[in-house]
């Protein structure tokens, strides 16, 4: 009788111990997901933040380039401005690097990111052509142009696939 009772209890404490241990469990994947969440959500924010401040630093240049345009600005202003300007773009480009991007954003990241470096160097070569007149730097500077729209367009597409994944 005194073996059954231990038997019993036993067997009472290990079902205890497997519904402690599938109640901790189903706790630690909430937390997990949850803080996944929250990992999406900031690198979401972060990204876009990147992505704002890479649109003001274009709007600001083509704004300053308009002005050139219409003899509001000296090209010597200019060509100052534009060394701010690469700069800018320069420390643009190395946020890219400081994200740390769930797997499934790495592309739509680098792509982020290969698209601001083909704007940096269109944004060269049209200040180059502004230099030189040489339309060779113009034509350049378009073709980079479009890819840096294509490559953002791609990463757009990765981003948002990327983040629903059943859509």
């Amino acid at each position: 009788m005194k073996h059954h009772v231990l038997k019993k209890t036993k067997t009472t404490y290990i079902a205890a111990g497997i519904g402690i241990l599938i109640i901790t469990l189903g706790i630690f994947y909430t937390y997990s997901a949850d803080q996944a969440k929250i990992r999406g959500f900031n690198f979401g924010n972060k990204i876009q933040a990147i992505q704002d401040e890479l649109k003001q630093v274009q709007s600001e240049f083509y704004f300053k380039k308009s002005m050139l345009g219409e003899n509001q600005m000296t090209k010597d202003e200019f060509f100052e401005f534009t060394q701010k300007h690469f700069q800018k773009l320069e420390e643009i480009i190395s946020k890219y690097d400081s994200l740390s991007p769930p797997d499934s954003f790495a592309k739509s990241v680098e792509l982020f990111k290969i698209s601001t470096q083909k704007q940096l160097e269109s944004d060269r070569h049209l200040v180059e052509w502004l230099k030189t007149n040489d339309t060779a730097d113009r034509v350049r500077s378009d073709l980079l142009l479009q890819e840096s729209f294509e490559d953002e367009m791609a990463a757009l597409a990765s981003f948002n696939k990327a983040k629903n994944p059943a859509g």
